[in-house]
């Protein structure tokens, strides 16, 4: 039994932005929840004992993703190599929150930094990389609304030794259940973790990231 709150996908599907580019996550007053996938022996140590550690290297940059869906198309539902065991790590929003105000964009726009050379400064200094991908309906489909996912090193990976982290739950077998609905395109039945947009009211921060006002 997750601790995850669950909704019925067709149902959260009607509620959420068609397109553009939004946080879609799961979160609280004092919480976010983002998703990674590992082999069993990292996945299995981490949910264990509530921090990252035995394989997991610190050397090399993880991605988290809050949006459930983009992970289950990443990992393609917990069935590729070193990517069985889904986590759902539950973040101190604080953490999170500082993520956002140190991203950096990982493809250049034109429009944080004046030249691309100031931007590749920006890329090779900064410990949190920013990603809009397009995010993707439950059997794999590309949706018009843009997911993001974030790759942390350095510093701030740090924090995943567990001064960042709640909470670390495996949901491996949430995904396996909700595998085959998704496979078979039964909509009706997909159970998924209830997600909404995730608030980021610093305009400055939204606006620097990309992000788009949800309707």
């Amino acid at each position: 039994m997750t601790t995850l709150k669950l909704a019925s996908y067709q149902e959260q599907h009607l509620r959420w932005p068609s397109n553009g580019r939004h946080i879609m996550a799961q979160y609280d007053d004092h919480s976010i929840i983002v998703y990674q996938a590992y082999s069993p022996a990292i996945g299995r140590f981490a949910a264990r004992h509530n921090y990252f550690g035995g394989d997991f290297s610190y050397s090399r940059m993880s991605w988290i993703k809050p949006n459930f869906l983009w992970m289950m198309y990443r990992s393609g539902w917990g069935t590729k190599p070193n990517q069985e065991v889904t986590l759902a790590i539950r973040l101190k929003r604080t953490y999170f929150d500082a993520l956002l105000g140190k991203a950096v964009a990982s493809s250049y726009r034109g429009t944080e930094f004046a030249t691309r050379e100031e931007w590749q400064r920006a890329v090779a200094n900064s410990d949190v990389r920013l990603q809009w991908d397009p995010d993707h309906n439950p059997s794999g489909e590309r949706e018009e609304r843009r997911a993001m996912q974030l790759g942390l090193r350095g510093q701030v990976l740090q924090g995943f030794k567990g001064e960042a982290i709640i909470s670390i739950e495996d949901i491996s077998d949430l995904v396996a259940e909700q595998q085959v609905n998704a496979m078979n395109e039964k909509y009706a039945d997909l159970i998924t973790p209830l997600e909404t947009v995730y608030p980021v009211t610093d305009l400055s921060i939204r606006n620097r990231l990309g992000m788009d006002i949800s309707p």
